[in-house]
C-alpha cells in the first residue's frame, strides 16, 4: 500500500469538495423558520451603562425581538470563564474578572456586546442594531499592558487591583540565576516586544442556535475547533443547557489558528435566543467584526538577559515578561504565556539556570489567548533574537554559537519543566546551512551591494511542544480539562470502514491522513475509509484539535483502536481458515496464512462478524472498536529556519531572496500535507514580522486596525518559493513515532526574517512588524 499508506504523498481526499464550492460551512446551514442575528457593540473601550432604549428597534419591520444583558442575566446564564487556572508566586489564585456574553453594567473593549436584535433578514436586524440607543457613561482606557501596571491608570475589574490578574515565576530560583549572571564572562540584554496579531480565517465565526421546544432540545452549530469542549463548558458553566440535551456540529470549517478553540459570546447567545424568541437564530461576523472580537494573539513585552562563560556556553537566562491579556480572560488564555511560553524557554540549549517571571495584566482591548504556535512563538522569538544578538556582541559566526549550546544528550531536563525526549539539533542546522549556501553568503552580499542593496542572512533554531500531555500532569498546573484523545473504528459489513475521532479538522486535511494510517494498517483502498468528527451526537467525547495534537494524540488514539480491531479481524480468519490466530496477516486488502496460499478477503471477514453465522465460540457479532488515548508525554519537533533578505536602503522594502526551513517533525504520514502546513506556518510568521499588527488609539481605545485597508496580510508576491526539507528523529512516546507539524512555520520564521533584517541593515534595533517605515528609519539610524 506504498501509492496510500503511510508515507505517501495522497492528494486530499476532501478538497474535491472545498475546490469546487462544495463544502459545507455553519454560515450554509438553512434551518426552518430560521432568523438572523445582529449585535448592539460598545462604541467605547470603557463606560458604564446607565441604560438601553429599544422601542424603537423594536418597533422596525422584521424584528423578532431585542434581548440585552440583563435578561440573560435574569435568565441564570452564567459568566464566560477561563479554563486553566494559574496562582502567583505568592500562591494566590489569578484574578478573573466578571465576562458576560452581554454586557449589562461595563463595557470593556471597542466591540463589547451590550444588546442582541433578532429579525427576519441580515438587514433588518442590522438597521433595527444601529436605532438601538445606548445611554453610555465614558470612562478613561488604557491599552498598553506596560502602562496598565502604573499606578493610577483605569482599572478594569475590582477583583484585578492594579489590573494585575497574576504575577507567576517559573525555572530556577531567582537568586541563582542572578549569581550566575553576575558571574558572567560576557552577559547578552534585549527588551523585546512580540506584537499582537489578529487570527484572519479565511471563514469569519458563525453560530446557528436551534431550540426544539418539543424535545426541550438545543442544537449549536458553530465555527470551533473542539466541539465537545464547547457543549462541555456551554452546559457545565454557561447554564445554556444541560449537556445531554445540547448538541453542537462543526461542519467544515475555514480555518482557525486556535481563535475557534474557544467559546464566545454568540454562540452562548444564538442558543439562548433562539429558546427566548422562539425561533433559530444565526449570526455571521463580518470582518470589521472579527477584528474588533475575535481573540487576539501574542502581544509580549519582555526584558531578557543571557549570560556566557568565557568558552562562550550559556550559563543562565532571565526573563520577566509583561502579558496583554485584553479586557478578560478567554478559555485558555491563561496558560499561553506560562506553560505554553517560559517552559520553552531553554529552546534547543543546553541552559543550566533559567528564571522567568510573567506578568498578565487587563486592558481596554480585545480579549487575548492562543493563535498558531500560543507561546512558543513567542518563547523562540525572544530567545532566537537574544542568540543572534550574542553572537554579534561575541565576534562569532550565530551557527556556530549554537551549535556549541545545542542539547546533544537525550532525554534531556531543562529547569522549566520540560523534558525533552529525543532530537538531533545539528544535523537540522547542517540541513538548512547546505540547502541555504551559507557559506557562499558573502560573494552574494558584495554583489548586492555593488547594485546599491543591503543583504543579510538571518537564523533561527526552535523547538516547540506539541500534544500536551499527559492529562494528570496538565491536571496538576491546574488545567481544567483532560487531554486525550478518543477514537472509534468501525468495519461495516462489506469491509468498509468509518473511522469516528474526537479530533477536528480546520484545514489540516484529516480526512486523507486518517485514512491513510488505516488504508495501511489493513491494505484497502483510501477511498473505502471514511474520518467522521465535528459532531457530538455522532462522536464519542472528544477533545478537538489545537497545539498540533491530531497527529500524536488523535492518531495514537486510532492506532490503539485499529489494534483492538486488528485482533478480533485476525480471530475470526483464523477461525474461517482453520488456522492458528499467530499465523494471520492481514495486508493487501485480506487476511492469510502466513506461508500458505490460504486467503480470505477483507470484506468476507467484516462480512462473517456480521452474520455471526461461523465465528469463534462465545466472540460477540460485529467489528467495531474504540479507544482513548492520553499521551506520557508532550512531542518537540524541532528545526532550523534561514532566512535572506535583501533591503532596499532608499525606500526601506524587504525582499526575501531565499527561505530554507529544515524541520525535524519525526515519522511523517503525507509528506505533500506536511509541506503545505510547514509553508502556510511560514507564511503567517512572515505576516507578523514584515506586516502585520494590532493597534489601538492609547487615548481613545479605539481600534485603528479594523480593515485589511489598515491591516496588512502577507500576499503571494511578499513571499518566496520555500526551501523545505525533514530530518527524522522518532518521537519514542507515541506508537507512530510522529510530531506536531501543524505551528513550526509560524514559530521559526519570525527571528529568522528579523535576524536577517538587522544583519543587513546592521542595525539591531528593530520591533516587528519590520515595515519598510520601520526599516528605512532603522537604515539611517545605523548610517
Amino acid at each position: 500500500m506504498g501509492v496510500e499508506g503511510i508515507g505517501a504523498r495522497v492528494a486530499r481526499k476532501e478538497d474535491k469538495r472545498f475546490l469546487t464550492g462544495k463544502g459545507r460551512y455553519t454560515d450554509d446551514m438553512v434551518v426552518p423558520g430560521m432568523k438572523y442575528a445582529a449585535f448592539v457593540r460598545s462604541p467605547h473601550a470603557h463606560a458604564r451603562i446607565r441604560g438601553i432604549d429599544s422601542s424603537a428597534a423594536e418597533g422596525m419591520p422584521g424584528v423578532i425581538g431585542v434581548l440585552n444583558g440583563k435578561q440573560m442575566l435574569d435568565d441564570g446564564i452564567g459568566n464566560l470563564i477561563c479554563g486553566w487556572m494559574i496562582h502567583s508566586k505568592d500562591g494566590s489564585p489569578m484574578k478573573m474578572g466578571a465576562w458576560r456574553p452581554i454586557a449589562h453594567d461595563t463595557v470593556r473593549y471597542v466591540g463589547d456586546a451590550v444588546a442582541v436584535v433578532v429579525a427576519d433578514s441580515v438587514g433588518e436586524a442590522r438597521d433595527a442594531a444601529e436605532a438601538v440607543v445606548v445611554d453610555y457613561e465614558e470612562l478613561p482606557a488604557v491599552t498598553d499592558a506596560v502602562m496598565a501596571l502604573e499606578p493610577g491608570r483605569p482599572q478594569l475589574h475590582p477583583e484585578a487591583a492594579g489590573n494585575l490578574i497574576y504575577d507567576w515565576a517559573l525555572g530556577t530560583g531567582e537568586a541563582e540565576t542572578d549569581a550566575a549572571i553576575a558571574a558572567a564572562a560576557h552577559v547578552t540584554e534585549m527588551t523585546i516586544v512580540n506584537n499582537r496579531l489578529a487570527p484572519n480565517a479565511m471563514e469569519p465565526r458563525a453560530a446557528l442556535g436551534v431550540y426544539d421546544a418539543a424535545d426541550d432540545h438545543y442544537t449549536c452549530y458553530t465555527t470551533s475547533q473542539n466541539p465537545h469542549v464547547a457543549r462541555l463548558v456551554m452546559s457545565a458553566f454557561y447554564n445554556v443547557a444541560p449537556e445531554n440535551k445540547l448538541r453542537v456540529i462543526a461542519p467544515d470549517v475555514g480555518g482557525g489558528f486556535g481563535s475557534k478553540i474557544f467559546i464566545y459570546p454568540e454562540e452562548i447567545v444564538c442558543l439562548w435566543a433562539s429558546k427566548r424568541t422562539g425561533v433559530p437564530v444565526k449570526w455571521t461576523s463580518d470582518r470589521t467584526e472579527a477584528f474588533l472580537t475575535d481573540a487576539h494573539g501574542r502581544d509580549h513585552h519582555s526584558t531578557v538577559k543571557m549570560a556566557f562563560d568565557a568558552d562562550n556556553r550559556i550559563t543562565a537566562l532571565k526573563v520577566d515578561t509583561i502579558a496583554n491579556f485584553g479586557a478578560y480572560m478567554s478559555l485558555f488564555s491563561s496558560a499561553v504565556p506560562t506553560y505554553l511560553y517560559a517552559t520553552l524557554l531553554s529552546g534547543q540549549y543546553d541552559i543550566p539556570a533559567i528564571h522567568a517571571n510573567v506578568r498578565a495584566v487587563y486592558t481596554n482591548t480585545a480579549p487575548v489567548d492562543a493563535y498558531r504556535g500560543a507561546g512558543r512563538p513567542e518563547a523562540t522569538f525572544l530567545l532566537e533574537r537574544t542568540m543572534e544578538t550574542a553572537a554579534r556582541e561575541l565576534g562569532i559566526s550565530p551557527a556556530e554559537l549554537r551549535r556549541k549550546n545545542f542539547i546533544r544528550s537525550f532525554p534531556h531536563q531543562t529547569p522549566v519543566i520540560m523534558n525533552y525526549d529525543a532530537g538531533d539539533y545539528e544535523a537540522s542546522l547542517e540541513a538548512a546551512m547546505r540547502e541555504a549556501d551559507w557559506a557562499g553568503f558573502g560573494a552574494r552580499k558584495a554583489e548586492a551591494e555593488a547594485r546599491g542593496k543591503k543583504r543579510g542572512i538571518g537564523m533561527s533554531c526552535y523547538i516547540e511542544a506539541c500534544g500536551i500531555a499527559p492529562s494528570a500532569a496538565v491536571g496538576s498546573l491546574g488545567a481544567g480539562v483532560g487531554l486525550w484523545e478518543s477514537a472509534e473504528v468501525r468495519v461495516n459489513a462489506a469491509g468498509t470502514i468509518e473511522v469516528l475521532t474526537g479530533s477536528h479538522s480546520h484545514g489540516q486535511g484529516h480526512e486523507t491522513t486518517f485514512a491513510q494510517l488505516v488504508a495501511d494498517r489493513f491494505g484497502v483502498p483510501i477511498d473505502s475509509v471514511s474520518i467522521v468528527h465535528g459532531d457530538t451526537d455522532k462522536v464519542q467525547m472528544g477533545m478537538g484539535t489545537y497545539g498540533s495534537r491530531s497527529g500524536a494524540v488523535g492518531m495514537s488514539a486510532i492506532v490503539k483502536a485499529l489494534d483492538k480491531v486488528e485482533a478480533k479481524a485476525k480471530k475470526i480468519a483464523a477461525h474461517l481458515m482453520e488456522a492458528d490466530e499467530g499465523d494471520i496477516v492481514i495486508e493487501n486488502g485480506e487476511a492469510k496464512v502466513a506461508g500458505t496460499d490460504k486467503t480470505v478477503p477483507w470484506f468476507q471477514v467484516a462480512l462473517a462478524a456480521y452474520t455471526a453465522h461461523n465465528l469463534p465460540a462465545g466472540m460477540e457479532p460485529g467489528l467495531k472498536e474504540g479507544a482513548f488515548y492520553d499521551p506520557s508525554n508532550f512531542t518537540f519537533p524541532a528545526g532550523c529556519y534561514i532566512c535572506e533578505v535583501e533591503v532596499d536602503p532608499e525606500t526601506g522594502k524587504t525582499d526575501i531572496v531565499q527561505f530554507v526551513a529544515a524541520d525535524d517533525f519525526g515519522n511523517i504520514i503525507n509528506p505533500m500535507i506536511v509541506e503545505g502546513q510547514v509553508h502556510g506556518g511560514i507564511a503567517q510568521g512572515i505576516g507578523q514580522a514584515l506586516l502585520e499588527g494590532v493597534h489601538y488609539d492609547p487615548q481613545t481605545g479605539q481600534l485603528l486596525t479594523a480593515s485589511y485597508m489598515d491591516y496588512a496580510m502577507p500576499r503571494a508576491h511578499d513571499l518566496p518559493s520555500f526551501k523545505v526539507s525533514h530530518q527524522n528523529t522518532p518521537c519514542p512516546n507515541n506508537p507512530l513515532g510522529i510530531k506536531g507539524c501543524g505551528e513550526a512555520g509560524a514559530i521559526g520564521s519570525p527571528p529568522a526574517l528579523i535576524n536577517a533584517i538587522t544583519d543587513a541593515i546592521g542595525n539591531n534595533d528593530l520591533t516587528m512588524p519590520a515595515t519598510p517605515q520601520k526599516v528605512w528609519a532603522a537604515v539611517n539610524a545605523a548610517q
